[in-house]
């Protein structure tokens, strides 16, 4: 009797399993049949929507605007990153990566219906203005940017060189006030460098444009070459760098790395997953590494300085970064332009994703002015006491005091809080790596 129930229940199993297959394989049937159609139904009312636009609307409006805007609304409804590039704005983006464009020299996003600065570039005309990474710019010439979308307000901003336009910035809780600036032919010098207190390499990335990689691996032997002393270590300073091409990003990396990922980016489908390693040879050889970073450093600065941070190549010094964790592929229309779609994310070697978080630095240090304390000659030393002991190695300690007291004489690390500290870390941690 217990195996005639046993049977029953099996075969009502079975039944029920296989009614629900047939369910389940009818639902989805279903469910793909609806989707076109509604689809297809909403196709047809963008274009009845766009034809009641061109007889009502207001103004007289081309088509060409109208679906360039349906376009745009719909990439940047999907993220601040993705947008559709008219011809015009194509070409500007493909003169920004070869480092040389006009303009104000601002790397703006969108955020809350207004323009916000994600960095100034150096020696531009925003730049010399003082704009911060973080401002927001709520309107241009007096007109609101609410409404605006990010390419529209970008076309506001460039213009021919030699004239001006007025921003109106609203930064943090001051009032909002006005800034006048000139348009420039704006030429990005992506690298600057410089030795630092006698003996540390400093090396400035603005943006990573095209072919800096051979330029950071040319300065750093001109370091080498041209400075009398042996240096120390690098200061790798990407402050306020908005970021730029990604393999740019990995190949800087792969200069300071002789092995392992530099980072991974990943899609939707894990088939995609590529992951970037590094070559063999660090053109610093060892020597002790500080990167400078802030909330200005975006997206290629955040790789670099996640891959020099998980490897314990590098000390991350200075703010928290932006936190774009993104990467953006650029397709091409041609006659009509190109757009920016966001494919995938990125990862740091140790699996972080940095979107909307950013790099924490290994050691926070704000911007801050260096103040001399004056002590009234108050104090006195072994050698002003009466009857002192004279020390048989004067010469030479006095030379060393002399020396020391020129290397604490750079001008840019009195002005530059950040810089000091990443100097100073440079020289405790030769100390000791090289204790002879």
């Amino acid at each position: 009797m217990w195996k005639k129930l046993l049977i029953i229940a099996l075969i009502a199993n079975i039944s029920m399993t296989a009614a629900s297959c047939v369910t389940a394989a009818d639902n989805k049937a279903q469910k793909e049949e609806e989707e076109p159609a509604d689809t297809y139904e909403m196709l047809n009312m963008l274009g009845e929507i766009m034809e009641r636009t061109k007889v009502s609307y207001v103004e007289e409006v081309s088509d060409k605007k109208l679906i360039e805007s349906a376009i745009n609304g719909m990439l940047s409804s999907l993220d601040p990153h993705s947008s559709f590039l008219d011809a015009k704005s194509f070409q500007y983006l493909n003169e920004q990566t070869q480092g040389k464009f006009g303009g104000l020299g601002l790397e703006v996003t969108m955020e809350n219906g207004v323009v916000k600065v994600v960095s100034p570039i150096d020696d531009t005309p925003a730049f010399k203005a003082g704009l911060k990474p973080g401002d927001y710019i709520i309107s241009l010439d007096g007109t609101t940017v609410v409404g605006m979308s990010l390419n529209e307000a970008v076309d506001k901003m460039r213009g021919k060189a030699g004239t001006k336009i007025k921003l109106t910035i609203r930064r943090g809780v001051e009032k909002p006030f006005d800034v006048t600036l000139k348009r420039e032919e704006i030429k990005i010098r992506s690298v600057k460098s410089d030795i630092k207190s006698k003996d540390v390499a400093y090396i400035r990335i603005s943006s990573f444009s095209e072919g800096i990689d051979k330029n950071i691996k040319e300065a750093l032997e001109k370091i080498r070459k041209e400075n009398k002393e042996p240096i120390k270590g690098v200061v790798i300073d990407v402050r306020n760098n908005p970021g730029g091409l990604l393999d740019q990003a990995v190949a800087v990396s792969d200069l300071f790395l002789d092995k392992g990922e530099i980072v991974s980016t990943r899609s939707r489908n894990e088939e995609d997953t590529v992951k970037y390693n590094a070559t063999k040879g660090d053109i610093a050889e060892g020597l002790p590494i500080v990167v400078l970073i802030n909330d200005g450093s975006a997206s290629a600065s955040e790789i670099l300085a996640g891959a020099l941070q998980d490897h314990k190549r590098a000390v991350v010094l200075g703010e928290k970064s932006f936190g774009k964790g993104s990467v953006q592929s650029v397709i091409p229309f041609p006659k009509y332009g190109a757009i920016r779609l966001t494919t995938a994310r990125y990862y740091t070697p140790s699996g972080r994703s940095i979107q909307a978080k950013g790099i924490e630095p290994d050691i926070e240090v704000k911007p801050a002015k260096i103040e001399l304390l004056n002590v009234d000659g108050m104090t006195i030393s072994e050698a002003e006491l009466k009857n002192a002991l004279k020390n048989d190695n004067i010469e030479t300690t006095g030379d060393k005091n002399k020396k020391n007291a020129d290397n604490g004489s750079d001008e840019d690390l009195q002005k530059d809080y950040q810089l000091l500290r990443a100097v100073d870390t440079i020289k405790a941690l030769s100390i000791y790596s090289n204790p002879q």
